[in-house]
């Protein structure tokens, strides 16, 4: 199954980065993106969708630039879907499905509206991803 990212998509992802739950982490070479990838934010949940490189080893930059920026900010849990031999050099690991739902739960246990009004748009608390003056890593 292929998924296409289309404007629908884009507009979707907007949204929520309007929203504070979207973000990106991108690398860097000459002025030029060279990778990175993105994802959402709930709580100290970070659930990456796709990561891409234009640059040998640009994503792989970005993925560390990531669990780093969630570590400053005590995230604590990284979903990267599934474990690819990829991912698996980067440190990621299988859980059992009920670690994971433990962990999923403590990780969005303190995402809780702030005075929102009932079913409006909840923001995650702003995350070092976007705190940090520049959330870009760059490969030299």
């Amino acid at each position: 199954m292929s998924f296409r990212i289309d404007e629908s998509f884009v507009a979707a992802y907007c949204r929520l980065h309007e929203l504070g739950w979207a973000h990106s982490v991108e690398t860097w070479r000459d002025g030029a993106l060279a990778g990175g990838l993105y994802g959402l934010r709930v709580g100290g949940l970070f659930a990456g969708e796709s990561m891409f490189h234009r640059v040998r080893d640009a994503s792989k930059v970005a993925c560390w630039a990531t669990v780093e920026l969630l570590r400053i900010d005590g995230a604590g849990l990284f979903d990267v879907q599934w474990t690819t031999p990829h991912l698996r050099t980067l440190g990621a690991i299988d859980i059992p499905r009920a670690e994971y739902l433990r962990r999923l739960a403590a990780a969005t246990a303190s995402h809780r509206p702030s005075g929102d009004q009932a079913g409006a748009p909840r923001r995650s608390r702003p995350s070092a991803i976007r705190r940090v003056p520049v959330a870009s890593a760059f490969i030299t």
